[in-house]
């Protein structure tokens, strides 16, 4: 199969995917499930938490307020969306915008899991401390975590099964439009990916 075939794949079970206790919620409101956008030969995979409003409706990611500061964040390092991949841990949007829960991160988890060895990137950057937590639990970093306070803007060497990855742990960019004095410290952060354009 090819990677959009299997990707195709993926979509097609998150679509149908009536198992996840968010699936009621996603049909009542006429949501969409948000899969990912991107280069499937991305060097660089991005990874958020979970769909807001905007990407629910749309059923893309990062493409309300938080999308455009992220868009922004790319150009800062001289990177277009095109050439990366963005998606989240959790495919479908919470009720009222709250955090995902860890049962349901459990669940949507092996989504990602699936999309990461298709994708095959270089670096995989989280956006927010819930995939950060995942991920880096995930490749074996767990002694590494601290709060994303103390290790925002780090990149951390870890094992995929398809060769060497770098974690890179970012704030989430809906932090600087609540916080508009975090704008710079997230510009700054950004500047860890700029060696794998």
């Amino acid at each position: 199969m090819t990677k959009y075939d299997e990707m195709k794949k993926i979509r097609d079970e998150l679509v149908d995917f009536k198992q996840s206790p968010i699936y009621p919620y996603r049909t009542a409101n006429k949501y969409f499930p948000v899969i990912g956008e991107g280069s499937h030969d991305a060097h660089i995979m991005f990874v958020g938490e979970a769909p807001g409003k905007t990407e629910a409706k749309t059923g893309r990611p990062f493409c309300g307020a938080s999308g455009k500061f992220l868009d922004y964040m790319l150009s800062s390092i001289g990177m277009v969306r095109e050439k990366v991949y963005i998606t989240n841990v959790v495919k479908d949007r919470p009720e009222d915008n709250r955090d995902p829960t860890p049962e349901e991160i459990a669940l949507y988890a092996p989504f990602l899991d699936r999309q990461i060895e298709i994708i095959q990137p270089r670096v995989i950057a989280t956006l927010g401390r819930h995939s950060m937590d995942y991920l880096m639990r995930k490749f074996g970093l767990e002694l590494e975590l601290e709060p994303i306070s103390k290790i925002h803007g780090k990149l951390f060497e870890a094992h995929a099964s398809y060769g060497p990855v770098s974690i890179a742990t970012l704030y989430h960019p809906a932090v600087a439009l609540y916080n508009g004095g975090m704008r710079d410290v997230l510009k700054k952060d950004f500047e860890v990916l700029k060696k794998f354009i």
